[in-house]
């Protein structure tokens, strides 16, 4: 039993990692550690008994295809890297095109030509869904919130790529599928909403609710963007795993399938609510300064989580105070950690 992981030193890449090891499956990650926080991932990682790492990155097809080929045996691929900003890919384009869409479409082929018929389990984003202007939103209890969405957006919604990010995800996201369509590869599209938990090392464009309470405890600078009432669906690392044990389990009825998975309507967060819930932790007002709103900020996404609950039998089961509580806890257990990332405000 073998899978790999590409994006396996990430955030959740290495929790993925760590889950399979303790299974005891074999695990090749594959990573080229650009991001900061990967490296001590890796070290993390080989304490759990990983053996197996490829320093590579997707960008290259020849070395893609040269790792693949060389793993061949593998019986099921978490496809989980690539460029994960959104302001980075209005900045860098190209960059992020390449980390997310071409980086893609390399490890579909390269499963291809080793004759790999998966699962391949692939992380896509709401993004893909776009600003979504035409969903009506209301303010409800300092929240925005769907007015005629009480279960959140589902996966009928049409997609409509809005930013560099939503362009580069949602192309890689429809290659996914096609494979499956086409060439018979097992796969399985994950459009997530936002993930948050341990190994975390968030940054102000990206994973924000660990950002803002990493930002907290080493006394840096946070900035709202926006007016703070915005809202996601969050769920904890742990839960977004089982959703993708529960594709692998499930794969004939998964295979082909996109699934929207987040916390759902049940688990919803807004910038203000996390400020107030580490203020409360802390025992002392956040510091913070305020500024526009960010390309391709919505102000409401809710995941629509039926279709993952019917087909696959997965829910989510660490509620949102649970979850912050639990990734608080362990920021402030290895603040040495975080000291490397005084840089990032």
């Amino acid at each position: 039993m073998k899978t790999i992981i590409t994006g396996g030193a990430g955030f959740i890449g290495c929790n993925a990692a760590a889950r399979e090891l303790s299974k005891g499956r074999e695990v090749v990650v594959m990573d080229n550690l650009s991001r900061p926080g990967a490296s001590d991932n890796l070290m993390w990682l080989r304490t759990k008994g990983l053996k197996h790492f490829e320093k590579i990155d997707l960008r290259d097809a020849e070395r893609t295809m040269a790792a693949f080929e060389r793993n061949k045996d593998a019986d099921s691929v978490l496809h989980l890297a690539g460029q994960v900003a959104v302001t980075t890919s209005v900045a860098k384009p190209r960059f992020d095109f390449e980390g997310n869409a071409l980086a893609t479409l390399n490890v579909l082929e390269a499963m291809r030509a080793s004759d790999m018929s998966g699962p391949l389990l692939f992380s896509s984003t709401n993004k893909v869904y776009g600003g979504m202007e035409d969903v009506g939103i209301e303010m409800q209890n300092g929240r925005w919130a769907y007015r005629d969405l009480p279960q959140g957006m589902s996966e009928e919604r049409g997609l409509d790529f809005h930013s560099p990010y939503g362009c580069s995800k949602g192309a890689a996201d429809q290659y996914v599928r096609d494979y499956q369509r086409i060439y018979g590869i097992k796969t399985v599209v994950f459009r997530q909403s936002c993930i948050y938990g341990y190994r975390q090392w968030g940054m102000e464009d990206q994973g924000w609710i660990a950002w803002f309470m990493i930002a907290t405890m080493l006394g840096q600078g946070i900035t709202v963007y926006g007016d703070g009432c915005q809202v996601r669906d969050v769920l904890f690392i742990e839960d977004l795993l089982d959703a993708y044990d529960a594709a692998r389990e499930r794969i004939d009825v998964a295979q082909g399938n996109i699934y929207n998975v987040g916390g759902g309507p049940s688990n919803i967060l807004s910038l203000r609510d996390l400020l107030a819930f580490i203020e409360k932790r802390a025992g002392a007002p956040i510091p913070h300064k305020k500024a526009d709103w960010r390309p391709g900020d919505q102000r409401c996404y809710v995941s629509d989580i039926r279709k993952a609950q019917a087909e696959l039998g997965w829910t989510p089961r660490i509620s949102a105070e649970q979850g912050m509580g639990l990734l608080y806890d362990w920021i402030q257990n290895n603040y040495s950690l975080f000291e490397t990332l005084r840089w990032a405000a």
